[in-house]
């Protein structure tokens, strides 16, 4: 017993004492910390308390597609937070390469009886992918809160970074270098936040040919063969669907013995951790991580407590940070 008091106090932040208080049922506990106190029981596997066990764990999934980009992390350290101060317990799910797929995940968090499921970066993005989960938790009415865009019809609010004005700033920023020849690398043609940013692109250049736009799995790898593509194409300027496809074009460019930035310049997105620290320094678009976060578990709180929430698109303004990975385009 003072095992499970020490650790599920430990997990808190709060005193045994507190803890004690709140598994006897005495008063003196605000409501957000008894219900962290339930949460820690469930998460470190002990029961409940059997005058507490018909209430419903306050634990929410947190559904990321990898973690090697470091933008999830980022995410997940924001969302996790701002869970833990409303007393909710995030339980993270990290896809892995044939391994745990998404409908997988889901049905692991419905046996959990979880309060909610945020999704950042899923298969919600993608048209061709399956989404019977995801009518699953509909049907089920298990509050839901989408992290960036999402094909239509779902139904579950969203909170996004707003695609077109990301790449008018990217572009607009080549554009003022002195770059003509503008090619971009994108997520998979069925890849919704990267259909936003090629509109947007064909909005500002409605000639751009198609040959200067690369799709690419969202890996190091897959940006460094589609920027490979572009430069063929004579690209001086490339602008990326994410940081690590943009260390992609970075590499493709040096692989090809051309100079970033003064034979090619290169935009990132998402401003993730470390991309002030690479050679050069990444010039990228950031994603308002903090602001999105917390903007996600408001509208997933707000559907847990009964309140209901209109399944629309909140849109949050990116911003463009220049550092050393773009200068004036080469002459000639």
């Amino acid at each position: 017993m003072t095992r499970r008091l020490a650790q599920v106090a430990k997990k808190v932040g709060v005193s045994e004492a507190t803890v004690s208080r709140v598994l006897n049922g005495k008063p003196g506990v605000s409501d957000s910390t008894r219900q962290a106190v339930l949460s820690a029981l469930d998460v470190l596997g002990y029961e409940r308390p059997t005058q507490l066990r018909g209430e419903r764990a306050r634990l929410v999934g947190l559904v990321l597609p990898e973690l090697q980009n470091p933008i999830f992390p980022a995410f997940a350290e924001v969302i996790g937070g701002a869970l833990a101060q409303l007393g909710l317990t995030p339980v993270l799910c990290t896809q892995t390469k044939g391994g745990v797929s998404e409908a997988d995940y889901v049905e692991l968090l419905l046996q959990q009886q979880v309060s909610g499921v945020v999704f950042a970066g899923g298969l919600y993005a993608q048209a061709d992918a399956p989404h019977d989960h995801y009518r699953e938790l509909a049907d089920r009415n298990i509050p839901v809160v989408l992290v960036n865009a999402a094909i239509e019809h779902l139904g579950f609010p969203c909170v996004s970074c707003d695609d077109a004005v990301a790449v008018e700033q990217a572009w607009r920023h080549l554009d003022s270098l002195g770059h003509e020849r503008i090619g971009l690398v994108l997520g998979p043609g069925d890849h919704m936040p990267s259909g936003r940013k090629l509109a947007a692109a064909r909005a500002l250049a409605p000639d751009l040919p198609d040959e200067r736009v690369a799709r690419a799995m969202f890996s190091l790898e897959g940006g460094q063969a589609a920027a490979t593509r572009l430069l063929d194409q004579g690209v001086t300027g490339i602008i990326c669907a994410s940081d690590p496809l943009a260390l992609g074009a970075v590499r493709a460019a040096r692989r090809k013995g051309l100079s970033v930035p003064g034979e090619i310049s290169v935009v990132g997105y998402d401003d993730s951790a470390f991309m002030n620290c690479t050679e050069p320094p990444l010039t990228t678009v950031r994603q308002p991580i903090e602001a999105m976060g917390r903007a996600a578990v408001e509208l997933l709180n707000a559907q847990i407590g009964g309140s209901s929430v209109t399944p629309e698109e909140l849109l949050f303004e990116p911003e463009l940070v220049v550092r050393g990975s773009t200068a004036q385009a080469p002459r000639g």
